[in-house]
């Protein structure tokens, strides 16, 4: 006799980030709600949690569902959705003025594997609706890897390339770095040769790179919402100089 005609939604947000999960239904009697959340393996009802709106600011990766009941102690509840809080920053963080298109916090990094060997890329991004993934080796579609890990047993030669992933919702696109995988038979250099390579690397190492942290969190003093803007604006700056950026939060 009741029927959810609106399900939640999940979410990808950063830490401190407020949004509202909604829940609609409708049935032959008047409807209540009431929202259960869970961390880890325990679950519990929220007090108060009652209205068909869950205004929630986001500190802690959890589960949510919502229970509907009419008068006849008829009950049902809506999909489980997931609110993921990224504690870290990452380049390109939007300022207040977002709206849910897909920001990249975590970039794939280079692989090198052998043969027979597992190989795991992994990216991560914000997003209102939380995005969809989906991967890409050498332009081509990889159709059976649309999550943010892409796990592959165990690695063939045929598995090199450079790839990058995807992240999409209602709202637009993100593209990850693209980055290079090298799959290949196990290489070992004598000691002195090993040496020499090493010195001509680190000769030769000219790229910039910039590591910003921001703290908006502190034990004895009200958190912060300045680092968030900062550590962006600062990003943006240090890549016009040629800096390559890697940001973090708390």
């Amino acid at each position: 006799a009741i029927a959810i005609t609106e399900q939640p939604v999940s979410v990808s947000v950063p830490v401190g980030y407020s949004f509202t999960l909604r829940c609609r239904a409708k049935g032959r009697t008047l409807l209540q709600y009431q929202w259960f959340c869970q961390h880890q393996s325990e679950c519990c009802q929220i007090p108060g949690a009652t209205n068909q709106d869950l205004p929630i600011t986001a500190e802690q990766t959890q589960l949510y569902t919502c229970r509907v009941n009419d008068l006849y102690r008829n009950a049902v509840f809506s999909d489980w959705v997931k609110v993921e809080v990224h504690q870290c920053v990452a380049r390109g963080l939007p300022p207040r003025l977002w709206r849910g298109e897909p920001v990249v916090v975590l970039n794939p990094t280079e692989q090198r594997v052998e043969v027979g060997k597992p190989l795991q890329l992994q990216c991560a991004a914000m997003g209102v609706p939380a995005p969809s993934y989906q991967w890409y080796r050498n332009g081509n579609l990889l159709e059976q890897h649309k999550r943010k890990k892409l796990w592959i047993t165990h690695a063939k030669v045929s598995d090199s390339g450079t790839y990058l992933c995807c992240a999409s919702n209602s709202h637009g696109e993100h593209w990850t770095n693209a980055v290079d995988v090298h799959v290949g038979g196990a290489a070992t250099l004598p000691p002195a040769e090993h040496l020499q390579l090493c010195h001509l690397v680190f000769v030769s190492a000219t790229g910039k790179i910039a590591l910003l942290v921001g703290n908006n969190c502190y034990q004895h003093h009200p958190n912060l919402m300045a680092p968030v803007r900062d550590v962006f604006e600062l990003s943006r700056l240090l890549e016009q100089l040629g800096f390559q950026v890697v940001s973090l939060l708390d």
